[in-house]
C-alpha cells in the first residue's frame, strides 16, 4: 500500500438516482459523494480511469486530494460499489 496522495478533478452532480448514474457511468465517469466534518454531502463525478488507478495504487484505504470547482477536499474511499 502506497502513502501517495492521488489528486484527481471532480464535477459536481445536479442529477441524481439510477438513470443519472448509469448515464455517467456510460460516459466512464463514476458517480460519488463527500461525506464529513460538519458539511453538507457534496454529490460528484469522477474521471473513471484515474479513480481506477488511485484505487489500484492505494488499495482500500486511497487517499485522494479531490479538487472540485478549485476547492480541495482531501478523502478516503469509504465503499467502492463494483
Amino acid at each position: 500500500m502506497s502513502n501517495e496522495v492521488n489528486n484527481l478533478k471532480a464535477i459536481v452532480r445536479t442529477e441524481f438516482g439510477k438513470g443519472a448514474a448509469r448515464r455517467i457511468r456510460r460516459e466512464d465517469k463514476v458517480p460519488a459523494v463527500i461525506y464529513g466534518h460538519g458539511n453538507e454531502p457534496t454529490h460528484i463525478t469522477l474521471p473513471g480511469h484515474e479513480i481506477m488507478l488511485a484505487l489500484k495504487r492505494g488499495g482500500d484505504n486511497a487517499l485522494l486530494d479531490i479538487d472540485v470547482d478549485g476547492e480541495s477536499h482531501l478523502a478516503l474511499t469509504k465503499q467502492v460499489q463494483v
